[in-house]
């Protein structure tokens, strides 16, 4: 199973970007399979015309389609993920997170857009028939810092959460990989009773 690590950031480096780098580490330590997309390597003319004739755009969207799961990171802006990120989901078909299970992280410069996530983003990501969207994590500047020596300071609430929330989704795509696995046989229990 493959975890598609999204980032919705326009910036490089990000501080979203780089808690979506977090926990992927996380997910990684997990034995989990990751896969990294930044939407702002995309080519914008092709993004922004939603030309599907252009081959980086139909990779990424391929590689959304083969995800089991995704993390996706976005930096808050005006109470709203960036339009970055809701450029590329509008690109997908209707349907285009069927069956995922999804784990939103976000980045802002206060606690005054915490429900952004809640209330912006899951929506978007459940009209877009995701399976499960996990609770998100929503840290602030303050509490995602970078320092050239030491690297990647999480305050001690934020590096639980990310931990958390990494936990459950390894867990929920456990329980998915059983449930996937258990398929077969019901098949065939189901074609020998007949």
């Amino acid at each position: 199973m493959t975890i598609l690590l999204l980032s919705g950031s326009p910036s490089s480096p990000s501080r979203s970007t780089r808690l979506l780098q977090h926990a992927g580490e996380k997910l990684n330590a997990l034995g989990q399979r990751t896969v990294s997309l930044h939407v702002r390597d995309l080519p914008a003319e092709a993004l922004m015309n939603a030309d599907f004739s252009d081959t980086e755009l139909n990779v990424a969207r391929l590689l959304v389609e083969r995800a089991d799961a995704l993390v996706i990171a976005t930096p808050i802006y005006k109470a709203a993920y960036s339009g970055l990120l809701k450029a590329f989901l509008d690109i997908l078909p209707q349907d285009g997170l069927n069956g995922k299970i999804i784990l939103p992280l976000a980045t802002a410069g206060s606690q005054s857009h915490m429900l952004a996530l809640d209330y912006a983003l899951r929506p978007v990501l459940t009209s877009l028939s995701a399976r499960h969207v996990l609770p998100g994590v929503y840290a602030t500047d303050a509490q995602v810092q970078w320092h050239e020596q030491q690297g990647l300071q999480l305050d001690a609430a934020i590096a639980q959460r990310v931990a958390d929330g990494v936990q459950l989704l390894a867990e929920s795509l456990s329980s998915l990989r059983h449930i996937h696995a258990s398929k077969p046989a019901v098949a065939e229990l189901m074609c020998c009773r007949a």
